[in-house]
């Protein structure tokens, strides 16, 4: 029971502390404020936390644990390369936009790390990358994409994703799930996927 508990606390310190750097921004945050939006005496922050920076890093060092958790399920969806590239493209893109503000922090806040944490998190990003460089080769081996160069055809994707991000909001002409379609579409097309948007209109 004390284990539930203290886990409990560590996701609600984590939580608090994210809405704070995503409203205040990570330098303007103390410890205090973040303990106050826990429910907690600051002191108590150090039973989950080694420092402010140990929770910044937490937080960004889960967002990307959790983005290659929720592409790499969607990637062992059923069908050829182009079928779990398209999943797995659908899920990057999906996860930015429920998770913005987090997405945010970890784009504007790397800076706020020293230098070794801020290696952690780059070397997560890289291995992301590598996951999303690794089924875009394997639709061009399979002939089934046009691959001018993996990484930069990643780094759009990564790029489409953090534009969604910083717009998207629930309520408008589209829901989610019409604007991931279409950013799906584009990197396809861009892939000269053949009959790209038929591909993506069999799974929405």
């Amino acid at each position: 029971m004390t284990v539930l508990s203290e886990r409990n606390s560590a996701d609600v310190i984590r939580t608090e502390a994210a809405q704070l750097f995503f409203d205040r921004g990570y330098d303007a945050t103390s410890l205090r404020q973040i303990a106050a939006a826990s429910g907690l005496k600051v002191g108590s922050l150090y039973n989950h936390i080694d420092s402010k920076e140990h929770l910044l890093l937490q937080i960004m060092g889960r967002i990307i644990d959790d983005l290659m958790d929720a592409t790499r399920a969607a990637a062992n969806a059923d069908g050829d390369a182009v079928d779990k590239l398209q999943a797995a493209l659908a899920a990057h893109l999906t996860f930015h936009a429920e998770r913005a503000q987090e997405v945010f922090i970890g784009n504007a806040e790397l800076r706020s790390l020293s230098d070794g944490a801020r290696e952690v998190v780059i070397e997560k990003r890289h291995e992301y990358e590598l996951f999303l460089q690794g089924l875009i080769e394997d639709a061009g081996r399979a002939g089934l994409a046009d691959v001018i160069d993996a990484k930069i055809h990643v780094y759009s994707a990564v790029a489409q994703a953090t534009h969604l991000a910083g717009w998207f909001k629930p309520g408008g002409r589209m829901d989610l799930d019409e604007i991931v379609a279409i950013y799906t579409k584009l990197a396809l097309r861009e892939l000269n996927v053949p009959e790209a948007d038929a591909r993506v209109k069999r799974r929405h």
